[in-house]
């Protein structure tokens, strides 16, 4: 089953975290499980008391919804110890049609790959060397790669140098020592001298017979002997191919974690000579293998979008996501899907009302949880009913969450405003990131911070290093104009401060700043129009 994952804004005000939350409630009533509360912002302190009011765990915390490696369905993998004869890896290549099998190490994580360029290395590799030799391998495991029959089996592991007894007799055993290999034929006189001499196996090619003396000679003296039906050249070719994985396979394939991004890991596996990739768990194990194949696959993450609907206020990569809804309640912004989707935007006073709607129309009752998380997500945005985004709408479903969450509304609206409004200790910064969104107007990128204030005693003590601060975050944001609203409930007001090209700040607001704004409480329907209008009418002087 495919998570979606429902997100507010970038910088997550109560309500887009109430939202977010009553939302995945309500969509796992009827798929449970699917729908995943997300945020890739920090939660301000006025949020978390309300999650800690009603114990309800925040929102999973996902930074960028750009597809990662951990997104991808792999198909099974083919993968075998480091240990495991060459030639069961070339039989497993064979079988299953693969090109590149992993070679993983003792606690299962990748140690290489062999491919057709390791196999090929590995043949041609005979041809080159002055003489066959044998790592440590069991003899059983080196019958089976020889299509041996075991005659006399006299040391469990062999290991050394090979010789094929072509040279005159006297010659090839000047050469060989007790833990050195001969192959021979149909030759019982040399039979009995290579075992005579003390060796450590024999190998009889080409199916030749193995008389009574020679395994009694063997037993003996304690020498292997092997019977196979391959001739001398099979016998070394095949050699070559029982030594274990780790001797062939190259070690310089790249590994992924599976928290990487696909655009990162095309660009890894179009430079890499498997044209192929290993991704890895977080404990470094083997989870798949990563082909131009696979990264052909759209893998996209499904996101319901709540409480806006503009690219620049959504989660960082949307643009590679699949959005499958929108519930708002703010202006028609940008933002493009891939295919026609639901979008649902009501002009009341916060999205938690669309959320108690559904709910209601659904004939549904949210638990008593997430009816006061709703209810504190309409309080927060509509200041206790008091903004003049507040509808009928918002005051019915205020009342019928207070009376699931048996909560008295104007006390819970003075508390959570008592907490929105707790500036003590916060860095001017921080304070003005909490609440900011960027808005396209008149081709211009405009910034806008909103702060709650007890009193405009607490901005006007600041005006300096407040427009200090909204130029820094004019220039890290690349935007036209920086402003901020400092919001003062009990007068019902805003002042306003501002950042950018002085000429048109004048010719907006007039001097000095900050600018008085009577009935300026929201900054989408009292700030945000009047703010367009100007903008507007001073591109046309």
């Amino acid at each position: 089953m495919n998570q979606i994952y429902c997100f507010g804004h970038r910088q997550p005000d109560t309500d887009s975290i109430a939202s977010v939350i009553g939302y995945a409630d309500f969509k796992n009533r009827s798929e449970p499980g699917r729908y995943v509360p997300a945020r890739c912002g920090e939660i301000n302190a006025e949020s978390r008391f309300m999650l800690e009011r009603y114990g309800v765990a925040a929102p999973v915390f996902v930074p960028t919804v750009e597809p990662t490696l951990s997104d991808i369905a792999y198909k099974p993998v083919f993968a075998v110890p480091e240990d495991v004869p060459t030639v069961d890896v070339a039989t497993l290549m064979a079988k299953e049609g693969i090109r590149n099998v992993v070679i993983t190490d003792a606690e299962g994580k990748p140690a290489g790959m062999i491919g057709e360029h390791a196999l090929a290395i590995a043949c041609i590799g005979t041809l080159h060397r002055a003489a066959l030799s044998v790592t440590p391998v069991p003899i059983g495991t080196f019958a089976r790669v020889l299509c041996a029959d075991v005659l006399v089996s006299a040391h469990p592991i062999l290991e050394g140098r090979v010789y094929i007894a072509i040279d005159a007799l006297h010659v090839t055993l000047a050469k060989m020592t007790e833990k050195d290999i001969a192959v021979v034929g149909d030759n019982e006189p040399a039979q009995l001298e290579l075992v005579s001499a003390g060796i450590a196996a024999l190998i009889i090619a080409e199916g030749a017979p193995v008389g009574s003396r020679v395994i009694a000679a063997a037993q003996q003296r304690r020498v292997s002997v092997l019977s196979t039906k391959l001739d001398a050249f099979g016998v070394g070719r095949m050699i070559n191919l029982s030594l274990p994985a780790r001797e062939v396979m190259e070690a310089n394939v790249p590994v992924l974690a599976c928290t990487e991004t696909i655009a990162h890991a095309r660009q890894v596996v179009a430079g890499s000579m498997f044209r192929a990739a290993c991704v890895v768990s977080p404990e470094g194990k083997l989870r798949g293998i990563l082909t131009r194949t696979t990264l052909l696959d759209d893998v996209r993450r499904q996101v319901v979008l709540l409480d806006h609907n503009e690219a620049s206020q959504a989660v960082p990569g949307i643009e590679e996501a699949d959005v499958v809804e929108i519930i708002d309640h703010h202006r028609l912004g940008a933002i493009t899907t891939l295919r026609p989707i639901r979008f649902f935007n009501d002009p009341v006073g916060a999205t938690s009302t669309i959320i108690a709607m559904k709910y209601r129309q659904a004939g549904l009752a949210p638990s008593r949880e997430i009816a006061g998380i709703l209810l504190c997500g309409i309080l927060s945005d509509t200041l206790s009913l008091r903004m003049s985004t507040t509808t009928h709408q918002d005051t019915k479903a205020v009342k019928y969450l207070a009376g699931i969450a048996g909560e008295d509304p104007e006390k819970l609206g003075v508390t959570l405003l008592e907490q929105g409004m707790d500036l003590s200790g916060v860095p001017l910064d921080l304070l003005l990131s909490r609440d900011t969104k960027i808005f396209t107007l008149s081709e211009k990128c405009v910034q806008i911070a909103q702060v709650m204030v007890p009193a405009f005693t607490w901005n006007r003590a600041r005006d300096e290093a407040i427009t200090t601060a909204l130029e820094k975050a004019r220039t890290e944001a690349g935007a036209t104009l920086s402003l901020a609203l400092f919001t003062n409930v009990l007068e019902n007001a805003s002042d306003l401060y501002g950042a950018g090209d002085t000429t048109l700040l004048h010719q907006l607001f007039g001097e000095p700043q900050p600018a008085r704004l009577p009935g300026v409480m929201s900054r989408k329907k009292d700030f945000l129009p009047w703010l367009g209008e100007k903008l507007r009418r001073a591109g046309r002087a």
